[in-house]
């Protein structure tokens, strides 16, 4: 059974780096590490260490106010490596026009990022729900 973890997040004035609130792509790649971690804890009880992003792709603005769903999925499982994929969308976003504090749920999510890399767990820090 795969490994996955999900959070859910909403960009805020402080992830704004931009002009026009526009959010830095790292954040996404924060993001990103962040489920890793989680995916980390559940296959092996340890927090790891991110090694590489293989790929890294922005498809889409993040502004503040936005809410992001970032979801991460182990898909391979070596000796202490862990190849994992990642995609962040936009599920909500702010209506500034139509009031200051007015926003919509998206009938479709946007991707905004996707991304693909490897953790390691050395095998003395191994003990998740296979050990």
């Amino acid at each position: 059974m795969p490994v996955k973890a999900k959070l859910r997040i909403r960009m805020s004035q402080a992830d704004a780096h931009y002009g026009g609130n526009l959010v830095s792509g790292s954040k996404m790649l924060e993001l990103f590490g962040d489920v890793a971690t989680e995916l980390l804890i559940i296959n092996d009880g340890d927090e790891g260490l991110f090694r590489a992003y293989d790929n890294v792709e922005f498809l889409a603005p993040v502004y503040a106010g936005d809410y992001l769903e970032v979801e991460g999925e182990i898909t391979k499982v070596g000796g202490t490596s862990r190849t994992m994929t990642f995609v962040a969308k936009k599920v909500i976003e702010p209506e500034p026009k139509v009031s200051p504090s007015a926003a919509r749920i998206l009938k479709e999510p946007v991707i905004v990022a996707k991304a693909s890399g490897t953790c390691v767990v050395p095998k003395e820090f191994q003990r998740g729900p296979s050990k």
